[in-house]
């Protein structure tokens, strides 16, 4: 039973931190903006949610361990829901850091939005190559 909940925590411990971390840079990037009498762009909320979608690769992962067959060793198991789980979690670490820089660099230079995008989804990338590949391991 543990595995399972392992996936699915690591992973949203992870999302958990990135979602603070880029949402503490996004009311900072606010009040800049609002500072300098712009206005505050409502794409910041998109970079401090980015590193949601890890607790769902999380919740995906966990559900393959549930659904795995028997054949598979526990130990197996336990390992990939551990270290998944702990892998997925970083990358939503990193994103939500990266996602901080975002925020300051958009309302710094209202520039760069696809850049920043682009960074954002190679680092999701990660998640989603581990929990895929963590996924084919459990057949």
């Amino acid at each position: 039973m543990g595995a399972y909940a392992l996936a699915l925590s690591f992973a949203a411990m992870g999302s958990a931190v990135g979602c603070g971390i880029a949402g503490m840079a996004a009311v900072g990037a606010w009040r800049k903006a609002f500072l300098k009498g712009k206005g505050a762009p409502f794409i910041l909320v998109a970079f401090a949610s980015a590193p949601l979608s890890q607790t769902i690769y999380g919740m995906i992962l966990m559900n393959s361990l549930i659904g795995a067959p028997d054949t598979v060793p526990a130990m197996a198991k336990l390992t990939t829901g551990l270290f998944g789980g702990i892998a997925i979690g970083f990358s939503a670490w990193y994103q939500g850091k990266a996602a901080a820089m975002a925020c300051d660099a958009l309302v710094d230079t209202n520039k760069g939005m696809g850049n920043y995008i682009m960074v954002l989804g190679i680092i999701e990338t990660v998640a989603l190559f581990v929990m895929v590949f963590l996924m084919t391991n459990l057949k």
